[in-house]
């Protein structure tokens, strides 16, 4: 739903299904956004589906009336995570303390639902790490990281690492936490993607996601987009997510076909959407 895509969402919905990249969900980073990330998504069912969250860039924007938000939203069916929500500490575009508020308190409604997680995390994986767990990774009764009263939650259905660019020992841990693992055109940067080109073949083949970020990190090292056609002042599409899963099949040295179907299932089975395998 970002503005670079007002004036030709329709085209770059069908781009991408003609590029068997279909269905597509859409991330919402504000109440204002996922609403209109989950009314978009309801004239496309079975075709688009919706997140619901607020970023930690907006989370300075959160007061009494967001969790309410989010729950009504949760509860269309088109929208099927909570997020993307977590922490950002390289940008701060949003107080630590508030982000740190915020993202557990959407934990909380994540698990609450039984609903996944669609996490950010930059720069900030020990807070990150602590607030997953404060709300129920285990399952067991938590003092809440913020200061809140201590309560028993059931723990996270499932949560995704969105956009990993970490260190091995992030992902590791993130791994040990029962996490998938979101890769993006990231890792088609050779002057910033190198190391994720080692660690992704560290990611096991039923915990690995495939994502854009659309309409952000084009993959640099896509040469040509389409015969005549140039992107639009590099903004990337949900097209190029077959460019970047061909890009970690060469990585993971495995047949690009089968990475497709093993990610297609995980999605599926991440987000509770189809049946696995269709």
């Amino acid at each position: 739903m970002h503005p670079s895509f007002d004036q030709d969402r329709e085209a770059v919905t069908a781009a991408a299904q003609a590029e068997g990249v279909s269905p597509l969900i859409i991330t919402g980073t504000s109440v204002k956004d996922s609403r209109k990330a989950q009314e978009y998504a309801a004239l496309h069912p079975g075709k688009l589906y919706a997140t619901a969250g607020v970023h930690p860039h907006d989370a300075k924007t959160c007061n009494a009336a967001t969790l309410p938000a989010l729950r009504e939203l949760a509860a269309h069916d088109a929208v099927v995570a909570i997020g993307e929500c977590g922490l950002d500490y390289n940008r701060d575009f949003s107080p630590r303390p508030v982000q740190r508020e915020w993202f557990e308190k959407q934990a909380a409604l994540a698990v609450e639902l039984g609903m996944p997680l669609f996490l950010h995390e930059r720069d900030a994986a020990e807070d990150f790490t602590a607030i997953l767990r404060a709300v129920g990774v285990c399952g067991t009764l938590r003092k809440s990281y913020s200061g809140a009263k201590p309560y028993r939650l059931q723990g996270v259905t499932n949560m995704v690492v969105h956009c990993f660019t970490g260190t091995e020992a992030e992902l590791e841990r993130y791994l040990e936490l029962g996490a998938y693992i979101g890769v993006t055109g990231w890792i088609c940067d050779e002057r910033r993607g190198q190391g994720l080109r080692s660690l992704v073949r560290r990611i096991p083949p039923d915990r690995l996601l495939l994502e854009t970020d659309a309409p952000f990190l084009l993959p640099r090292d896509l040469k040509k987009i389409a015969p005549g056609e140039k992107s639009r002042s590099g903004r990337n599409e949900p097209r190029f997510l077959r460019h970047i899963a061909r890009v970690i099949a060469q990585c993971q040295e495995k047949d690009e076909e089968q990475l497709a179907r093993e990610t297609r299932e995980n999605t599926r089975r991440f987000f509770g959407i189809g049946e696995a395998g269709t």
